[in-house]
């Protein structure tokens, strides 16, 4: 099978890395990818959100299979043309994906499909605004209607900042604080099966001890310890076959990669949000531990034969994710710095027998000389597997203190009270 995968960040290669090792594949491609995909995949130029060009690629590839990894190509409708022209497509349409594109939209199908979630009230102008805020209090949750590359939350004690976030979106969902532990739980659906993946957890603050603003996500681990062991049979039963038999009634099927936020609060499981596709970067540990083939799945979503692809098999050992960002992230991030030790900490790791943690390109590129220099402000995630979380975050952290990079920061605690108590 020929596959080409569209995106550029360390979901992607992510993706690559695993489809890379699936036997199945014969050819891997990458539009546009980045200077770590380029070391498994084709790299081709193409522009992501344009979905002629996008399917016009995969023609002229012969590719028998096109994963469309970010949100905003999904929104856009690329996975729309790639159909289109009758070529397999792992993704679900522009109407499905507004499931993530248009907070609102998602509450809707939620309320539809008899789904827990936060009560919430959608905003367009500043006598609404105060309404809802007062209506719930602090802590104040003010989430931006539409895509913001998983910035557009706010969460805060303070009624100015959130007024100011919400009038700076324009439509704006407010909604009540859930408490509890947040989890991110992945499932792969034709429209109509449902296969759950492990659960895993990530780190949205930018600093230690969940200080600063939020971020895309700063690092990931998987399995959860703390968990309940039946929690995705249930959210599977309560949140994912739900939502996609509604989409399915509304005429809006949905096929892809299903992605569920939730908080585990004193009332039970509780959706946070939808997102339509894999997330960065849990994207990382999940696929770490997966031991079936990837190509195959993917593609029996994306052919409607989901419910005859044999139960999925996994590590039973862990994996710890920890994001490496430039300078001033998730602010302005300065990029083109030169990034060292990729090459030391890839032979440690070939040393180690392919046990020692690996990288994941998330903002890179080539300079002029092949050298590796930042290009975003996620930069870099550092991956490691290990038989528990202790080990799987020590092999990480170890990876992590090999990189150069400056004005460089990350967090010190990915995965640390887990790893603690388990």
């Amino acid at each position: 099978m020929k596959v080409l995968v569209i995106g550029g960040g360390a979901r992607e290669h992510a993706l690559c890395r695993s489809l890379s090792l699936d036997p199945d594949v014969s050819e891997l491609h990458c539009a546009p990818g980045n200077a770590g995909i380029a070391e498994v995949a084709e790299l081709h130029a193409v522009d992501a959100l344009d979905g002629a060009a996008v399917a016009a690629l995969a023609g002229r590839l012969g590719a028998g299979l096109v994963v469309v990894g970010p949100e905003a190509p999904l929104v856009a409708g690329v996975a729309d043309a790639v159909r289109a022209r009758g070529i397999p497509v792992f993704g679900p349409s522009a109407e499905a994906a507004r499931l993530e594109g248009s907070k609102a939209f998602a509450k809707d199908v939620m309320a539809g499909a008899g789904v827990p979630t936060a009560r919430s009230y959608v905003c367009t102008g500043p006598e609404e605004i105060d309404r809802a805020l007062d209506a719930f209090g602090a802590p104040y949750v003010v989430k931006d209607d539409g895509l913001a590359a998983g910035k557009g939350v706010v969460v805060t004690e303070d009624v100015a900042v959130a007024r100011e976030h919400a009038l700076s979106c324009g439509r704006v969902v407010i909604e009540e604080f859930l408490d509890g532990p947040e989890v991110s739980l992945f499932a792969v659906t034709d429209g109509e099966t449902v296969v759950p993946l492990q659960p895993a957890q990530d780190f949205k603050r930018a600093l230690d001890a969940d200080e600063g603003p939020n971020t895309g996500g700063m690092g990931a681990y998987s399995p959860l310890p703390w968990a309940d062991p039946k929690l995705a049979d249930e959210v599977l039963r309560t949140v994912l076959q739900p939502t996609v038999d509604e989409l399915r009634r509304r005429g809006t099927p949905f096929s892809g990669l299903l992605y569920a936020g939730l908080a585990i609060t004193s009332r039970g499981v509780r959706v946070i949000e939808f997102n339509a596709r894999f997330g960065d970067p849990e994207t990382q540990v999940v696929l770490a531990r997966l031991r079936t083939p990837l190509a195959g799945l993917l593609l029996a979503a994306a052919t409607g034969d989901l419910a005859d692809f044999p139960p999925l098999r996994w590590s039973d050992g862990a994996a710890v994710t920890v994001v490496i960002a430039s300078h001033n992230y998730p602010g302005t991030p300065r990029t083109g710095d030169p990034i060292g030790g990729l090459d030391e900490l890839a032979a440690a790791s070939g040393a180690d027998g392919g046990t020692g943690p690996y990288v994941l390109h998330a903002g890179t590129r080539r300079g002029p000389s092949g050298e590796v220099l930042s290009a975003g402000g996620r930069v870099l995630s550092v991956t490691a597997t290990g038989t528990d979380l202790a080990e799987a975050r020590e092999r990480a952290y170890a990876g992590v203190s090999r990189i150069r990079l400056d004005g460089s920061h990350h967090r010190t605690d990915i995965a640390a009270k887990a790893a603690a108590e388990s």
